[in-house]
């Protein structure tokens, strides 16, 4: 399997943040299909979903679809919209179907240090995308990917998504694009994730997306390789994160910013 990552191309990792239904994940892959054969030149784009949040707040909060069915909505958008596709993994024993159906497996901030995950992950044929921890420096990612490397794995993507601030805040430190990406692997932004407010008392995570634009322009003015963005076409009746997820009718004309700013900053590069 070749590598997904292309230094010459923006790489977008974008979709809702739950799969709640084959529909919903059609109505944003259209979109992103659209994306793709339009910048066809600069962007290479992943399309994501997950089957389970399995960290919920509250106990009673929808979940997903679960494993198998998720695995078949994403088996459809693949072959539907000739878009590579990506999940996130929370157990080892999961790593197998899902790699059986995804391009890349995404490795959960939360879960960025388990070892077992981590071996599981780099032993599929897959590229592997980490979350950087809440509580860790962009420094100590590269003994993250020294695990994934000793276990075998042969594309490594790192995602920045905010560092915990206090309670219930997140700050992106965007010192950590240059930092992460010493390690050779490209490094993204997660750019909604890190709208987030969390742990603040509800059951409920809170967040703000207007600052969205800013905080994605400054992280690839910074070295950013790449975003990852959640996206919905009604945000407020999403099943997850209703606060930080990008309504899809705004994802075209901001990804054409973002594109703008990623080329003045390779160029600045060059």
């Amino acid at each position: 399997m070749g590598a997904l990552f292309t230094p010459n191309k923006l790489l977008l990792i974008a979709g809702p943040c739950c799969i709640e239904s084959l529909e919903l994940c059609r109505t944003v892959a259209d979109v992103l299909a659209n994306l793709q054969r339009k910048h066809a030149d600069k962007l290479t784009v992943v399309f994501k979903g997950s089957f389970d949040k399995a960290n919920r707040t509250d106990v009673k909060s929808p979940r997903g679809l679960g494993l198998e069915r998720g695995l078949e909505v994403l088996a459809a958008v693949r072959r539907e919209f000739n878009l590579p596709v990506t999940t996130d993994i929370h157990l080892p024993q999961q790593a197998k179907a899902v790699s059986d159906v995804c391009d890349v497996i995404q490795i959960p901030a939360f879960l960025c240090r388990q070892t077992d995950l981590l071996k599981a992950a780099a032993e599929t044929d897959r590229a592997v995308s980490v979350k950087k921890g809440q509580f860790l420096s962009p420094f100590d990612m590269q003994f993250v990917v020294e695990k994934l490397q000793y276990f075998g794995a042969k594309e490594i993507w790192l995602i920045e998504r905010g560092t915990t601030f206090g309670y219930g805040n997140l700050v992106v430190d965007m010192r950590s694009f240059p930092i992460m990406r010493q390690t050779d692997c490209p490094t993204l932004f997660d750019a909604t994730h890190s709208l987030q407010m969390i742990g603040n008392g509800t059951k409920v995570t809170g967040g703000d997306r207007r600052f969205f634009q800013p905080l994605a322009q400054a992280a690839l003015a910074s070295g950013a390789q790449g975003l990852f963005i959640e996206t919905h076409p009604h945000p407020e009746s999403a099943w997850s994160d209703q606060a930080t997820q990008l309504p899809l009718e705004q994802l075209p004309t901001a990804i054409e910013k973002c594109l703008k700013i990623w080329e003045c900053a390779r160029a600045m590069e060059d």
